[in-house]
């Protein structure tokens, strides 16, 4: 049996890898601490579900889900935006329901791209930027992303050839793995770059939320700290952003985001849509508006478990000696391996499952720059990442010493 060459670029994929790691381990007896996976161990907030349960019984939701039965959810996420970001939103043009936000991050590719076309894309990035570009045959230009730059692309290292033959650039801050954060000032200069160079400019902004205020500042003077691509384009002549619910209100198994910007953009989005799919439950949408126009305390919560948890990883890191900088923003530590491991991201992961249970991600799965990295997720209890970094101590110990 023959099978297209497009999928050829899959084949390796960082948590399939990963999975079949942990699955190893699992099955000699390990008693695992997956650190791997961006997924919230926290509850979806219940107001949320009791919306949700309120539609089961509902006989007018139980059927397919056309895009102007989503009225309701796009005039909601429009608002939501248009009150913390100060930008005026069209629900019925500027806005796509989408099942997740990795739906439109890989199937945008096939509206913007035609064969052979560069996207512009982070390394390291998220795996399925990549993956959208290989399924549209165009061809990728990584932007290396390195501490010393702030984990930021530096623009003005893209070759010309390269940018005659460019058709988007796919950005997405706080990012994910490095968790960076990129000022307001950076998107505007990155607007400024598409708008010179007839690019695309693609943000995806699952972290909008997750961003820790410094001690005695209140959250909503921090909120400047993770801004969206469209402060930096009002008008919104370039620029789409992508919001997933998986993160600010733990609602990842539901598969529930949007598409926000460019009308244009939104339009063909929603043209290779309409040839993939319908839309989720109409539930999970009442679910989402509730969310939206609710109560936002349980974000805060979510923040301040998160924040502790990366307070109580970073002290006991430092307490075996590994030294690694406190993230702003995220559910993840980005930590620099130790010496003799830094050729070699996936072979250390691997290693450290297989010996101890703790699973965690090799920079190198998400692109060449990665390689010298790992990242943990932060989805265990405190007590937990203790342990786990307990364990840690014993793999480095036993590879340093043979």
């Amino acid at each position: 049996m023959q099978f297209a060459k497009r999928l050829q670029p899959l084949q390796a994929n960082v948590f399939a890898d990963m999975d079949q790691a942990k699955a190893k381990a699992k099955a000699s007896g390990q008693d695992l601490i997956d650190l791997s996976l961006g997924s919230s161990d926290l509850p979806a907030f219940e107001h949320v579900l009791a919306a949700i349960r309120e539609s089961l019984s509902d006989k007018s939701t139980h059927g397919y889900l056309l895009f102007h039965g989503t009225q309701s959810f796009r005039q909601a996420a429009a608002d939501w935006y248009t009150k913390k970001f100060g930008i005026p939103v069209n629900p019925e043009t500027e806005v796509l329901t989408l099942i997740g936000s990795q739906e439109g991050t890989a199937h945008l590719p096939l509206a913007v791209l035609n064969p052979g076309d560069f996207a512009l894309l982070q390394d390291p990035g998220y795996p399925s930027h990549a993956g959208g570009v290989y399924l549209a045959g165009g061809q990728i230009y990584p932007m290396p992303l390195l501490e010393e730059n702030g984990f930021l692309p530096v623009l003005e290292d893209i070759p010309m050839p390269v940018l005659a033959q460019a058709r988007m650039m796919v950005l997405s801050y706080p990012h994910n793995p490095t968790t960076a954060i990129a000022p307001l000032s950076f998107f505007q200069k990155a607007v400024a770059f598409c708008r010179e160079h007839d690019l695309v400019l693609v943000h995806d902004f699952p972290y909008a939320d997750l961003v820790f205020p410094e001690d005695g500042i209140e959250r909503q003077q921090t909120q400047s700290l993770a801004p969206s691509v469209l402060q930096a384009d009002p008008d919104k002549e370039v620029s789409i952003e992508f919001f997933t619910f998986s993160k600010s209100y733990n609602l990842g198994g539901f598969r529930i985001g949007y598409a926000i910007g460019n009308a244009q953009l939104i339009l063909a989005l929603r043209q290779v849509k309409a040839a993939i799919d319908f839309n989720q439950y109409q539930g999970i949408l009442k679910g989402a508006i509730a969310a939206l126009q609710g109560p936002q305390d349980g974000v805060k919560a979510c923040v301040d478990v998160f924040r502790k948890r990366r307070d109580t990883f970073i002290k006991a890191l430092h307490r075996i000696g590994w030294q690694v900088p406190t993230p702003a923003a995220t559910m993840y530590i980005w930590a620099k391996l130790p010496e003799p491991w830094q050729q070699n991201s996936m072979k250390f992961c691997t290693q450290l499952v297989e010996k101890t249970g703790v699973a965690v991600l090799p920079g190198a799965g998400f692109g060449k720059a990665g390689e010298g990295y790992v990242r943990f997720a932060l989805v265990q209890e405190p007590e937990i990442l203790e342990a786990a970094v307990e364990r840690i101590a014993g793999f480095l110990n036993k590879t340093t010493d043979s």
